[in-house]
């Protein structure tokens, strides 16, 4: 004898009339509205259990208004740096109901014409905006459309943002050589964008060398676009210079690792003749045994995902402005002056 065909689903339609109400009463006690009688919201959850009725995720996502969605807008989404921040962003919001969307920006106007739809309200839950610093104008078109928005790496007062502090971070990176006896530091790092990033790890380094006693020498500075090849030219320059530094400060490993490619190339020694820290701490600076000033990449992005959800569920209990610390890892590339 062949078995019944499937019972097709209960609609909520099914469940209305087993419970004897009408179709919005279920969807208010689907979307637990308190605007239901607990007489009531009990008959139409026995109906619901009764007829195993699964609402529509889709459905239900319809009825409450939203989009299931957390929009993310990054700048160069390959680069090793924004791979882990994601990364960490990722691993939270895998565990939630939200689908991610990545809007990946290779020139500033992509960025504000994202920020621009995404500021409009409806096109998704929440959104992370890593690395960008919004202008006061799309600050305010989140904040009218009520928008959750956190920033990553970048930071506004009336945003929530989880970054660091980078005026610190350059002063850490030149107190470490400071403190091994260097007193020629060089420096190389990221010429201004249109993007908004600044040259605050220069500022913090020029600080330090001041406070030492030290003027900083405009002769000893390179800016150049975020590459590696780049500041291998640039770091080639400076050990071809007639009195060479003894120690360069790199902005980011990326950058660290050009200037140790331009050591390798002259036969400077590292660190005998040549003392070398980077920033940022990416997997490959253990790899190359750089020393660093590390800073919470992967937990900064699941900072900012908790952060995140937290403001998309209703719960915004106050300060959102988060600093993560910074910390100097002396690894194999730093050591005193040649004598």
């Amino acid at each position: 004898m062949d078995p019944p065909p499937p019972r097709a689903p209960a609609t909520i339609a099914d469940v209305a009339r087993r419970a004897g109400v009408g179709v919005g009463t279920v969807s208010r006690v689907l979307n637990d509205s308190p605007q239901v009688r607990p007489r009531t919201r009990e008959r139409v959850e026995t109906a619901i259990d009764e007829l195993d009725f699964r609402p529509s995720p889709a459905a239900r996502s319809l009825s409450l208004g939203r989009t299931q969605s957390i929009g993310v807008v990054v700048p160069l989404v390959t680069s090793p740096s924004a791979m882990q921040r994601l990364g960490g962003f990722i691993s939270v919001m895998t565990k939630s109901t939200y689908d991610v969307v990545l809007f990946d920006v290779e020139q500033p106007s992509q960025g504000d014409e994202h920020l621009r739809r995404l500021s409009h309200g409806g096109g998704a839950d929440g959104v992370l905006v890593v690395s960008l610093q919004p202008s006061d104008e799309q600050v305010e078109r989140f904040v009218a459309s009520r928008t959750p928005v956190v920033l990553l790496d970048a930071a506004h007062p009336r945003l929530a943002h989880v970054t660091i502090d980078d005026v610190e971070g350059g002063r850490l990176a030149a107190r470490h050589l400071l403190d091994l006896g260097h007193r020629r530091i060089a420096y190389v790092g990221d010429a201004p964008t249109g993007f908004g990033w600044g040259s605050h790890r220069r500022t913090g380094y020029e600080d330090a060398l001041r406070a030492a006693g030290l003027e900083p020498e405009e002769g000893l500075a390179r800016e150049g676009a975020h590459a590696r090849e780049v500041a291998q030219a640039q770091a080639a320059e400076l050990l071809a210079l007639p009195e060479p530094p003894t120690a360069v400060f790199a902005a980011s490993d990326t950058q660290a690792l050009g200037v140790l490619d331009a050591a390798r190339d002259a036969g400077v020694r590292v660190p005998g003749a040549l003392s070398v820290i980077g920033f940022d701490d990416l997997e490959v600076a253990e790899v190359a045994r750089l020393t660093t000033v590390r800073q919470p990449l992967r937990e900064s992005g699941v900072r900012a995902a908790e952060l995140l959800l937290e403001l998309v569920a209703g719960r915004d209990d106050g300060d959102r402005h988060e600093v993560l610390p910074l910390e100097v890892v002396a690894r194999g590339t730093t050591g005193p002056p040649p004598a």
